[in-house]
């Protein structure tokens, strides 16, 4: 596996004689080498064991597996160190507040007083939720976990915005790096933190059997949240200073802390980069497939994760849509991607790849049947409901009990540095290290011409 040397592992194979040199970096090693380390089955030895496939590394609980490289958020829990992008979180605590620290985490450095200015702006302007949400917090009975509505309220929210969804704007809508690629991921983040107050709010209130409350303006992030929870039409209401600054200081203090079971559920959602059948005209295959090879296109529905010669759930569901197709018909998309399947089987390329159709050929079918695009994925969750059921009981019963899925990191960030006052920082620029700017028209360019009495001045 490569010449030895003194940052890497040599590792001895006493079943082969063999020996193995793995290379070290950043105190951390490749789990994906030990495949190669390979032995003969022994006699009468489980063919499941793949033995002849190499070593498998098990780490049940992720107790000491690193599944990324990060520099946000370093922890020492023996020492009890936590830093945020190399900040100690007592010095962040004492001098800094939620939101520039939330911009610390998501874009790298301490915002300017401009920079912050200009990120609060936004955050607390898209605090405010479609007229139609009240319909929905209503449809949850008034003894529903808040944390069920918060949840659920946050699903809803995807179906306002199309732009944000991988699966109708294409994979690789938040994976480009491009500057407008960039810009609609910032505006997903300001909307995301600005509505987390006003929808855990309304969970609130929907257990307390209030009306809702439009977020004001003039308030801080805290200030915000607490008086749309509270406020019950007092005039000129404000939320008690100290349980505005404690409640900025805990939501600081929570802000993350590294790959803990939530963010792990969310990374390893958001590794499955969904996509659909591009609608191309089927005479132009041949030149859509060239543009596969160049790695100009991206062909979804071919080669699969585990199965690297061919998934055999997609035999079923080919033989499935011949029978379905019999009886409603194909149209013009249906017919493209029946001709990039029988070309990409005939092409070198993928034949020699082992990207063979995978089971998300099934989409077609749940087309002919007259499904919307927007409802397959209903249609794949319904039953994968007794897969998630059957493992997760299979969890809760297993010998030794359950031990949280909590992964390592390799901590690549900042080392330990000082914080530094808003008026000595120098700015950071460039792309991907700060917000990309939001174009605003209609309603709320005109409101941000307009001048009345609370408008939001951002103060740091």
């Amino acid at each position: 596996m490569g010449q030895s040397s003194q940052d890497s592992l040599t590792v001895k194979d006493n079943r082969t004689g063999k020996v193995y040199t793995i290379p070290i970096a950043d105190n951390s090693i490749q789990a994906t080498a030990f495949k190669s380390i390979k032995a003969p089955f022994k006699p009468d030895e489980r063919k499941e064991n793949e033995t002849d496939k190499g070593l498998r590394i098990a780490d049940k609980g992720y107790l000491n597996t690193a599944v990324m490289r990060s520099e946000i958020t370093y922890i020492d829990g023996e020492a009890g160190i936590l830093r945020y992008r190399g900040y100690p979180i007592e010095q962040l605590a004492l001098h800094s507040n939620h939101l520039e620290t939330a911009y610390l985490l998501l874009y790298g450095a301490l915002p300017t007083r401009n920079q912050y200015a200009v990120f609060e702006k936004e955050v607390l302007h898209h605090g405010a939720v479609h007229s139609d949400a009240e319909q929905f917090f209503r449809s949850f009975r008034y003894d529903a976990h808040p944390m069920a509505i918060l949840t659920s309220a946050f699903a809803y929210l995807g179906s306002y915005y199309a732009e944000a969804n991988p699966s109708l704007q294409g994979q690789t809508l938040f994976t480009k790096g491009s500057p407008e690629s960039l810009a609609n991921m910032d505006k997903q983040i300001f909307r995301l933190i600005g509505k987390a107050t006003t929808l855990a709010a309304m969970a609130y209130r929907i257990r307390q059997g209030r009306d809702f409350v439009t977020p004001p303006t003039g308030l801080s992030y805290t200030g915000s949240f607490l008086y749309q929870m509270d406020h019950l039409g007092q005039e000129n209401y404000t939320p008690n200073p100290i349980l505005e600054k404690a409640l900025d200081v805990l939501f600081l203090l929570h802000a993350d802390h590294e790959l803990n079971a939530s963010s792990t559920t969310v990374l390893q959602t958001g590794s499955s980069l969904v996509d659909p059948y591009s609608a191309i005209a089927p005479e132009n295959v041949p030149a859509f497939l060239e543009a596969v090879k160049r790695r100009e296109k991206v062909l979804s529905g071919f080669g699969h994760r585990i199965y690297k010669t061919s998934d055999p759930r997609s035999f079923i569901v080919r033989k499935t849509a011949d029978e379905v197709f019999k009886v409603t018909g194909k149209d013009e998309l249906l017919e493209t991607a029946m001709a990039l399947h029988e070309a990409a089987m005939k092409d070198e390329y993928f034949t020699s790849r082992r990207l063979a159709p995978n089971v998300d050929f099934c989409g077609l079918i749940y087309r002919a049947m007259g499904f919307p695009l927007d409802f397959f994925p209903v249609l794949f969750a319904v039953p994968r409901v007794v897969g998630w059921l059957a493992h997760w009981r299979q969890m809760m019963l297993q010998e030794g009990g359950v031990k949280i899925w909590r992964p390592r990191q390799i901590y690549v960030g900042e080392t330990k540095r000082d914080f530094v006052p808003v008026d000595e920082r120098v700015a950071v620029e460039g792309p991907k290290k700060t917000p990309s700017a939001i174009v605003h028209s209609g309603i709320t360019k005109r409101t941000m011409l307009a001048s009345f009495k609370g408008k939001t001045q951002a103060k740091l």
